[in-house]
This record gives C-alpha cells, structure tokens and sequence, in this order.
C-alpha cells in the first residue's frame, strides 16, 4: 500500500521526533522533495522514514538518519564541504541550501549513480555543488580544505589525508566501521588535535575504493 505521507509530514515527523532541530535544516528538507531523488518505482515509499534501493547495492538514506548528520555537522552559510558519495544527490541538495554562498563538492565511484545523482541535482538548477566521479577514500585535496566533511557511506577508518583536508574548527562526521553496523563519528578539529564524539549505531552501504 502506498503511503500517504507528504514532504510536510516527514519534516514534521522529523522536527517531533528531534532528529531536526534548526530552521535551516527544516526549511532545506521542505525545498528538496526527497520523491525526486528516489527510482520511479519507489516513490510510494518516498516520505516513509527508510533507506530505498538506487540501484548497484547503493541507497538513499533514510531522513532521520540524514537530518541527524547534518545538525550534528553545523553547517554554515558559505561553509566550503566535501560529501564523500554522491548517492541519489538529495543529501547534496540539502547541503547546498543549508551553506548558501558556499561551495560542495561531492564524490562519487560508481558511474551509474554518478549519474542518477546529477540529474537529480539538476532538476532543482543548483550552482554551487562540484560533482566528481571517482575515488572518495582519500577525499579530494584539490577543492580543499574544508569546513566540514560528510561520509554519506561506510567507511573502515578515517584516513590521516583526508583529516588533513579539514580546517581548523572544521567537522567531519562518518559512519565508521566494518560489517553490518558501524559508529556515527563526529570528529573535530582543534589547533591542538582531534576531538572524537560517538553518536549510535547506524547501517551504511560500505565505502568501494580504487585499489591501485
């Protein structure tokens, strides 16, 4: 049976349930209608709180999950962020609005979702996300540094060049570990080091790498 949930009814659901906590976050879920980012098939499901298959064994994510991430990373107008995969381009969008003037750059390995992700990106005519097919494992020094950094999948740790992207006072959030689940990690930087905060349990497609 097909839900008969809106895009109001999720952010509601999202705001009641504290996993979005500022207008910002609110006002940047309302604008992207998460249907368009999701295959044709499963747009029935599109404003239940579930991960949806986009095809290679990759997902969008669920909205909880997404909404938690991004309050947790305190996005800020004109932040410069990379989203280490792409995805269906939805969790992009949001950063998009969220930092205004600023600049995403998000990576992604696999073509096929490449694609899915840009013409998801495009029907909404977002300037200020670089999209770059390839391998996010080691982040993307070239755009950097940054201001924050999402990993949108798993990955086993975080690598010491890719922490070295971020700016001082920058965040990464990841999910890290191995297997079915792993650990939501905040990680901060200071100008003395790295501060590491845990924030539950969650289930991500794992990061694929380019083994060269």
């Amino acid at each position: 049976m097909a839900s008969s949930f809106t895009m109001q009814d999720l952010t509601r659901m999202l705001i009641e349930g504290g996993f979005i906590r500022t207008k910002k976050v609110s006002d940047a879920f309302l604008r992207f209608d998460r249907k368009d980012f999701v295959r044709e098939e499963d747009q029935r499901w599109a404003y239940e709180d579930t991960p949806l298959q986009i095809g290679n064994d990759s997902t969008i994510s669920q909205p909880s999950t997404v909404a938690m991430m991004l309050e947790l990373l305190h996005l800020e107008e004109g932040d410069n962020v990379l989203e280490i995969g792409t995805g269906s381009g939805w969790e992009a969008c949001i950063i998009s609005y969220c930092i205004g003037k600023g600049k995403l750059t998000t990576i992604e390995i696999d073509p096929d979702i490449m694609e899915f992700g840009k013409a998801n990106i495009k029907k909404y005519g977002i300037k200020n996300i670089k999209s770059i097919l390839g391998d996010g494992s080691k982040g993307y020094a070239q755009n950097g540094p940054y201001n924050k950094i999402i990993f949108s999948v798993a990955a086993p740790t975080i690598r010491k060049d890719v922490l070295a992207q971020l700016k001082n006072g920058g965040r990464l959030i990841a999910p890290i570990g191995t297997g079915h689940l792993q650990t939501m990690k905040l990680i901060e930087k200071t100008k003395t080091g790295f501060t590491e905060t845990n924030h539950g349990w969650f289930s991500f497609s794992e990061l694929n790498e380019n083994i060269a």
